[in-house]
């Protein structure tokens, strides 16, 4: 499989239930999402924008995708409403379309345009690792079959916290810690509130933007 195949399977509406581990705190958090992908052709005007705002040329690219959410989790505040939308644009650089570049408008972790290095695995995997400039992130995709998707993900941020999140998502329609980290670890009894305050910038990072 390369890439685009499974950006072209990804295609559709998805149902995604979401566990995610604050490892400074041990403590886990339930959520879940529903997810709509669309995948976009190379000469799509939005991916061509999306090269052009890194200054890439639009020709190198091989398709992309358009991604909407909307979700929850088990921290959130009455009032909050978790949900977006992104484009991303494929480079390639092998002929199989099995690695490359994946350029979005937007990242995750931090709300800026961003390219993440991305390659497909001996299983057909799709792994993805994006840098920051406070955290970074490592997320790896696959299908169980093609109405089930797993992926798994690891977002550390510089200087302390970081999380592990585990989602299953089912299709609705076509369409480890260190010594140095250890030693930062918060008292394990704050309240929801201090424990939401200080996980907002990971706790939503995520490929699909959720």
């Amino acid at each position: 499989m390369n890439v685009m195949e499974f950006f072209e399977l990804s295609a559709g509406r998805w149902r995604s239930q979401r566990t995610t581990h604050h490892l400074a705190f041990r403590r886990a958090e339930g959520g879940e999402s529903e997810i709509q992908v669309e995948a976009l052709a190379a000469n799509h005007p939005k991916v061509i924008e999306i090269c052009q705002l890194h200054q890439i040329d639009p020709s190198r690219a091989v398709g992309g995708a358009f991604v909407s959410w909307q979700g929850s989790m088990g921290w959130d505040r009455s009032d909050e409403n978790h949900q977006g939308s992104t484009v991303f644009a494929l480079i390639p650089d092998d002929e199989q379309l099995r690695q490359g570049i994946l350029l979005r408008e937007r990242g995750y972790a931090e709300v800026v345009p961003v390219a993440g290095q991305y390659h497909m695995d001996e299983d057909d995997a799709l792994v993805l690792i994006t840098e920051y400039e406070t955290m970074s992130s490592i997320e790896r995709f696959w299908f169980a079959n093609p109405s089930l998707r797993l992926r798994t993900s690891t977002v550390k941020r510089f200087g302390g916290f970081s999380t592990a999140t585990f989602c299953t998502e089912f299709r609705l329609a076509d369409a480890g810690e260190t010594t140095a980290e250890a030693d930062a670890i918060p008292n394990p009894d704050l309240t929801p509130d201090q424990m939401r305050n200080a996980v907002a910038p990971t706790k939503y990072a995520s490929f699909f933007g959720w």
